[in-house]
């Protein structure tokens, strides 16, 4: 957090208003103050300031007249420093109806926008595709990578995302640093996070390199998986007059094992276990509560109308600054899901009292153990996930409530009529 919030510092220091100038303030002014404060505190509550440059050539149009630093959601409009040269076109794999489109997207932006366009190796190598010796000259002029081992993140200038949500949820994972802008066409089952209609691809995928079009900065979260946490002096737990005081030193003391950027949501459950899920939950070093239950989820603004949504949490727009902490089946009925602010650092681990280990994953991937002395740390990153809107940030989210969930569909009430006695006692 703490290099987050220089970059935040330097940031509020270099953007000022246009014909704002600096000046010399007297010691121990109110500014002075301010910053001292910031420089003091670990962290923001609205969370890190997001970084608003989206790979090597994209950015927010910047938003002269806005008085506050963090600008407001409908004002986030992408812009082009240089003109985009390098696109990423992801392929829901295992599904023979997306293979037209993604030969006609390829097609489009090769032969008529002069792309450079990257596909995953073992997309290019589809034998429907090398089959297609009408296609050939165009798959021979694909660059190929392989997850894991080709690192893309500081040449890619776009990304376009053809199948469902977890296309997505993919593509963030491909960039655990700054993320290019994603537009995604729903061409999957259910679609939430992909707002685009396929028919009309040639004019949207225009419009986009143009410029000039509306994003929701979509939070992602900042995980670290710590193992063989050794126990400090600032470590506490004891009994007073009956409270429990139980206070955790927040330094790295153990062994960073992964750190990743998660988009969804950060689940932790009992696994194989027939015995609770045993888990403890500190907030910015304090324990806040153990959570006995199936599991726990944390969550980002757009994974809270995923797993976290299924669990009985409330569903909340893409643009609030907020983590969502939803328990899975817990053994209280009192335990009800929680918003806590963006800029807040949470850890789990697993009691000491728990019977048994705990599993932890990561947007539904890189499953794992965690096992006592080891720990999980989540707290925002300030590296969104620039997400193309079709229409505007409100329209598309409420939209797809409607159309992907069906949220508040009932049959209406219908009107009430009145016998003509009733009518005229009313007159």
């Amino acid at each position: 957090m703490g290099d987050d919030h220089e970059q935040l510092l330097g940031d509020v220091e270099r953007q000022r208003l246009p014909g704002q100038h600096e000046h010399t303030e007297p010691s121990g002014s109110a500014s002075n103050v301010a910053e001292s404060c910031l420089k003091r505190k670990a962290h923001f509550l609205h969370g890190p300031y997001p970084a608003t440059h989206f790979g090597p050539k994209a950015c927010i149009l910047p938003n002269p007249t806005s008085v506050m630093h963090i600008q407001d959601p409908a004002s986030q409009r992408l812009t082009w420093n240089k003109p985009p040269v390098n696109v990423l076109v992801i392929r829901k794999i295992r599904d023979e109806s997306l293979v037209k489109p993604f030969k006609e997207l390829c097609r489009f932006l090769v032969e008529e926008k002069q792309m450079m366009v990257y596909v995953e190796r073992r997309v290019a190598d589809d034998n429907t595709l090398s089959k297609d010796e009408a296609f050939g000259s165009i798959r021979n002029q694909l660059c190929t990578f392989r997850e894991g081992y080709d690192d893309i993140s500081n040449c890619i200038d776009l990304i376009i995302c053809l199948g469902g949500d977890g296309t997505l949820l993919y593509a963030s994972s491909l960039f655990q640093c700054s993320v290019p802008p994603v537009m995604a066409f729903h061409l999957g089952s259910l679609g939430f996070l992909t707002p685009f209609k396929f028919d009309s691809f040639r004019t949207e995928v225009s419009k986009v390199f143009e410029g000039n079009a509306a994003i929701t900065l979509r939070s992602r979260l900042k995980v670290k998986v710590m193992k063989d946490m050794q126990l400090s002096s600032k470590e506490l737990q004891q009994e007073h007059n009956g409270l429990l005081i139980h206070e955790h030193n927040n330094s790295d003391n153990g062994k960073v094992t992964q750190q990743m950027q998660v988009l969804n949501e950060v689940v932790v459950d009992r696994g194989p276990s027939s015995y609770l899920s045993n888990v403890d939950l500190y907030l910015d070093g304090r324990l806040i509560t153990s959570v006995q239950g199936d599991g726990l989820i944390v969550s980002t603004p757009t994974g809270s109308t995923a797993y976290a949504a299924a669990a009985g949490a409330s569903m909340i727009h893409p643009n609030v600054p907020a983590i969502m902490v939803t328990p899975i089946c817990p053994h209280s009925l009192s335990f009800r899901p929680i918003v806590v602010p963006a800029g807040v650092e949470l850890m789990i681990t697993l009691s000491p009292d728990s019977r048994n280990t705990a599993w932890v994953s990561f947007d539904g991937r890189k499953r794992q153990e965690i096992q006592h002395g080891d720990c999980i740390k989540i707290t925002t990153s300030c590296y969104p996930v620039p997400s193309i809107c079709c229409h505007d940030l409100v329209y598309d989210w409420f939209e797809s409530l409607a159309q992907c969930l069906h949220w508040n569909v009932r049959k209406k009430q219908t009107r009430l009529v009145l016998t003509e006695a009733e009518e005229e006692a009313l007159d």
